[in-house]
């Protein structure tokens, strides 16, 4: 029979938990400093610890266990953070889990200050004293996407040369049209109360939220604002609204004074680049209007890359069994499209998807290899997409686990692909996950050359943060991350004449996977 523990193991339980949050209290400050003087981010595998709450900082740092079975130690933490305070660095993304790792496992023994200082040797004493100037950014359409889109933007204002939302663009829906939009940004029934407060300046059509001024501006014409009357100029149009899907109709926004570039949150048609962040973001090259394609190619695109890699996809089908969306019926009623005219509160909706031919577009080799189809049901968010695959050469479901979880971690795909093992996941677990697709471990399964891969994706936060980091890409590259990851430079997979990057091999000696839950991490 177990014997509970002793007030004296109790207590020092206590204890060491206290000491561990007063360590984690220490870092904020850091924290804080690092991002808004030298426009660094700090992470713990992908985990921002930005605006982290203590507890928050060392649930990240016991997920850090992930990749090498060990719980990062907090007192090392701080000790990297007061390095890094101490060296002038340049912007960057920062990971000191793997920081930690390159020090612990240094073959000529350095200590931890010459490690640090070896591995961010590019950017060290490269501060920049002088602000850099941000790119402005204008939101046309301010619905689920438009929103979450500006939260994200909000949330990470503050830091020299980033991202500036300015101005949000809408059609006057009433007398009370300012307040309201603000109490819709303010409140979420899905993805809860916005982080800061907010304020309404109904004399200025403005909303402040966080310090952060965004002009409201009523048009039903995208040709007609003058943007550059709001002070606002060379800014990047995210259209939000779907209207319009190819390049013609969405090269109306280039006619506004003050708008230099358009990206679509939705699939385009046509000839529109469609740019799944992290797979062929280079494709975007000059173009002046792209298409952040769907949340569903953006989901389960980077797993598809990692898969053909390896072993290589002969054909498959994608069956996304998605949340319901705006463009449905609420009750039975007449809607253009098949189906989706039937209640979305009481039915499952089988419908069409173009995800599995968009694919193609990110991914070149996997043309006319793909099917698809979809099935709505009546969840608010989140959905998953099974991919049932046909591959080159066998595939082992225990090595085909492992090179997904490794590439969840340690690849330059670790913003796109997240990855568990759970028994007891559902899909509100997944509500607020900030990668393009979450890898369900328990639910692989192989046989042979056939493969059935289960990937959840928040179809709202999750792909909005792929929207912001093609933002960031467009408006002139997200800073460089350390330490560095092999290939992470490369050229993007998928695209003609162009490296896939180098994943780990799936063979390499590893642990075994062992639970995990889903984290929220920083856009970058």
């Amino acid at each position: 029979m177990a014997t509970s523990p002793t007030a004296e193991v109790y207590e020092h339980r206590q204890r060491d938990w206290s000491d561990r949050v007063a360590l984690a209290e220490s870092m904020i400050p850091l924290i804080g400093r690092l991002h808004r003087r030298d426009a660094v981010v700090v992470s713990i595998h992908g985990r921002s610890l930005l605006d982290r709450s203590p507890v928050a900082i060392l649930k990240a740092h016991r997920f850090a266990r992930q990749l090498d079975d060990l719980v990062l130690d907090p007192e090392q933490t701080l000790e990297v953070l007061r390095l890094l305070d101490g060296l002038a660095l340049g912007p960057a993304s920062i990971d000191l889990a793997r920081l930690s790792a390159r020090h612990r496992d240094d073959p000529a023994g350095r200590d931890l200050a010459d490690v640090v200082r070896a591995e961010l040797a590019e950017i060290v004493g490269r501060h920049e004293s002088a602000p850099r100037p941000g790119r402005d950014v204008v939101l046309y359409g301010f619905g689920r996407i438009g929103r979450l889109v500006a939260r994200l933007l909000i949330e990470h204002a503050g830091g020299d040369g980033g991202l500036r939302l300015r101005a949000v663009v809408v059609r006057r829906g009433s007398s009370t049209d300012l307040a309201k939009r603000a109490s819709l940004l303010r409140r979420d029934s899905i993805h809860g109360p916005f982080a800061g407060t907010i304020t309404v300046d109904e004399a200025t059509d403005t909303i402040v939220a966080n310090g952060t001024t965004i002009q409201v501006i009523y048009s039903d014409d995208p040709a007609t604002v003058d943007y550059g009357s709001f002070g606002i100029h060379d800014a990047i149009v995210v259209d939000n609204t779907g209207r319009w899907r190819d390049e013609p109709s969405l090269r109306r926004h280039l006619e506004a004074r003050g708008a230099s570039r358009v990206l679509l949150t939705a699939p385009g048609k046509g000839s529109l680049p469609n740019v799944v962040f992290g797979v062929n973001h280079e494709a975007a090259g000059d173009h002046e209007v792209v298409a952040a394609a769907s949340c569903t190619t953006n989901a389960i695109t980077p797993v598809l890359a990692v898969v053909d890699e390896r072993w290589g996809i002969e054909s498959g089908h994608i069956e996304t069994v998605h949340a319901v969306t705006n463009d449905q019926n609420l009750t039975d009623n007449f809607h253009p499209g098949d189906r989706r005219g039937r209640s979305a509160a009481l039915n499952m909706v089988l419908t069409e998807t173009g995800a599995a031919t968009a694919v193609a577009k990110a991914l070149p080799g996997l043309a006319g290899r793909l099917t698809g189809s979809a099935i709505r049901v009546p969840t608010a968010d989140v959905s998953v997409a099974v991919l049932n695959l046909r591959l080159r050469r066998p595939a082992d479901r225990a090595e085909l686990n492992a090179h997904l979880r490794r590439a969840s971690l340690d690849s330059p795909l670790r913003r796109q692909i997240d990855y568990i093992e759970s028994p007891e996941v559902a899909s509100t677990d997944f509500v607020g996950s900030r990668h393009a697709g979450v890898v369900d471990g328990l639910a692989t399964v192989v046989a042979g050359d056939s493969a059935v891969l289960y990937v959840w994706y928040d179809n709202e936060f999750g792909y909005s943060c792929q929207v912001v980091r093609l933002l960031e890409h467009l408006a002139g590259g997200t800073p460089p991350s350390f330490p560095r990851v092999a290939s992470a430079e490369s050229p993007a997979p998928g695209r003609e004449g162009a490296p896939r990057p180098s994943l780990p091999d799936a063979s390499d000696p590893s642990p075994s996977p062992s639970p995990s839950e889903p984290i929220l991490e920083a856009v970058r």
